[in-house]
């Protein structure tokens, strides 16, 4: 998994950016041009501000010998002051900007961040929100790298960063601390991204394996693949994926993942990913055009295996990281599960099925059992549970390309979706944070005897009032985390991230690519405070 190596390179004495080599285009990403203000090439932008009326509003490329390669890419970020506008509009300037330069044939661009308020709060990680947004924009997805070539398609090989000599340091330790995301991410997007042939369950597994092969000192990989053990230990996931167990290479696998850092950990991060392969939507069947793009409903096992790459990357002291990773085809035959079957969860409270299409939330509550077992049998110190899955349309109605976190009252006490919704926001991947409430827990009340818990009503989720808060509750009660609430004697911290919004960009399931979300988030709230290098967040030029 090659990643473009980011370098620091100190701003020569006068501003002369024609011969820093080996660089071959110069990329000025600033909230504005207007005043010709950049020293070196006020000659190019006087005469561009006189001709084109659209300066300082639009991306432009001039050519010029004063710029390394003959390239220089201006790209406007446009307002940062007004009540909406946030970090990311340095992001989108940074990869327009990026991506303008490779078009230009550049191979080795260096980027220059210039009038960016780090004054202001909303702005103070703009830096690290710029690499990663380049990462973003010179990543592409797997399998074009596989058919057509990696220098084919990823042709840049280095990204300069102009600063200057009293931030060198510390910008060789911010981008240490970024290229560890974006590992991370980079393992999400090749997990979450591809077709359900190049990714069925043993083959997602099997890339996992691979990109903790050099981890071993670090983390531990196991999987559970045979039959009769997903059966006993995963019912409910089992169930799921009754119908393709007929097909070798669609049978399930669960990919458990364990981060343990050097020295005792303060603080356990427990992590219960959705990876669907492909939903069909059961005998529910997903129709209208609607079963398209749903080989990315495993978006959610890719970001929590990313998240854990992450870490393994930048080996953040103190924290310890387990996750289980549920991999599972929702085919439909005539040994698929349906509608009202009662099925028993691994945690032994009986679910009446009502939508075969709400089969994530199955997937999830076996592994949050194990994981709640673990966190019991150990008497895990600090817990904090979260699972992370594209689990309902309605989040995307409800909040568009946000993810939502919606947690239990233990996590509410502790303000651990408010933190992760401030630090997303400075990091450039917002969220938005719902609540629970006592409908959702009527939604899923049995209404005999003869079950514990509702798995789900029988409408779409957009279509249903509350539709992603009320499935936590089912969580939470299948998984047998609802022992754990604010009243018990072992409260266990809930929260459960949404991604079906967010995970592929502009919500395009179809042609849309794979985000990685929410591993910078989560990364910002439990791994980046622990890092050394990372003391220092801002790097101001």
């Amino acid at each position: 998994m090659p990643i473009p190596a980011i370098t620091p390179v100190v701003a020569p004495a006068g501003g002369d950016l024609h011969s820093l080599t080996p660089y071959d285009a110069v990329v000025v990403v600033a909230s504005s041009f207007i005043g010709g203000d950049i020293p070196y090439f006020q000659d190019e932008l006087a005469v561009v501000s006189k001709a084109d009326a659209s300066f300082g509003k639009e991306l432009h490329f001039i050519a010029t010998p004063k710029a390394s390669g003959g390239r220089l890419v201006l790209s406007p970020t446009g307002s940062l002051g007004e009540d909406t506008d946030d970090v990311r509009k340095v992001a989108d300037a940074a990869k327009k900007g990026i991506l303008r330069a490779k078009a230009a044939g550049s191979v080795r661009p260096l980027l220059v961040l210039h009038k960016i308020p780090y004054h202001d709060q909303e702005y103070v990680l703009s830096t690290q929100v710029a690499l990663l947004s380049v990462y973003d924009a010179l990543y592409e997805r797997l399998q074009a790298r596989e058919s057509v070539g990696e220098k084919e398609t990823e042709p840049v090989e280095e990204v300069g960063l102009l600063v200057s000599q009293e931030h060198l340091e510390e910008s060789k330790n911010i981008v240490s601390v970024v290229r560890g995301i974006e590992e991370g991410r980079r393992l999400a997007r090749d997990v979450g991204g591809p077709d359900p042939e190049r990714m069925t369950p043993i083959l997602c597994a099997a890339y996992i394996q691979q990109a903790f092969v050099s981890h071993s000192d670090c983390v531990t990989v196991s999987l559970v693949e045979d039959d009769a053990i997903l059966l006993k230990e995963y019912p409910l996931l089992h169930a799921v994926a009754r119908a393709s167990l007929h097909v070798p290479r669609h049978k399930p696998v669960v990919v458990r993942l364990e981060y343990n850092p050097k020295g005792d950990a303060e603080e356990t991060v427990l992590i219960a990913g959705k990876g669907v392969t492909y939903d069909t939507g059961g005998i529910d069947l997903k129709v209208g055009g609607f079963m398209s793009g749903m080989s990315r409903d495993k978006c959610g096992a890719a970001a929590a295996a990313g998240f854990v790459l992450a870490a393994a990357v930048t080996k953040p002291p103190k924290l310890r990281i387990i996750a289980e990773l549920g991999f599972v085809r929702n085919s439909c035959g005539s040994n698929a599960y349906v509608s009202d079957e009662i099925i028993t969860s691994h945690a032994g409270l009986k679910c009446l099925i009502g939508n075969t299409d709400a089969e994530g939330r199955m997937v999830l509550a076996d592994c949050l059992s194990h994981l709640r077992d673990k966190a019991l049998k150990e008497e895990i110190k600090n817990p904090r549970f979260f699972s992370i899955a594209t689990l309902t349309g309605h989040v995307a109605r409800a909040y568009g390309s946000y993810s939502a976190a919606v947690e239990n009252a233990p996590a509410r006490s502790l303000e651990l979706s408010h933190t992760l919704q401030k630090l997303g926001q400075i990091w450039g991947e917002p969220l938005e944070v719902s609540t629970l409430r006592r409908e959702d827990v009527a939604a899923v009340t049995p209404k005999n005897k003869t079950y514990d818990v509702l798995q789900s009503n029988t409408l779409p989720s957009t279509q249903t009032a509350r539709g992603h808060q009320f499935p936590v509750i089912f969580l939470q009660k299948a998984s047998g985390l609802a022992e754990h609430g604010k009243s018990s004697k072992k409260p266990f911290p809930y929260t459960h991230l949404d991604i079906a919004g967010s995970a592929m960009s502009d919500g395009d399931y179809i042609f849309g690519k794979p985000t990685g979300t929410p591993i910078v988030a989560l990364s910002a709230q439990y791994v980046v405070p622990r890092l050394a290098q990372a003391a220092k967040f801002a790097l101001k030029l």
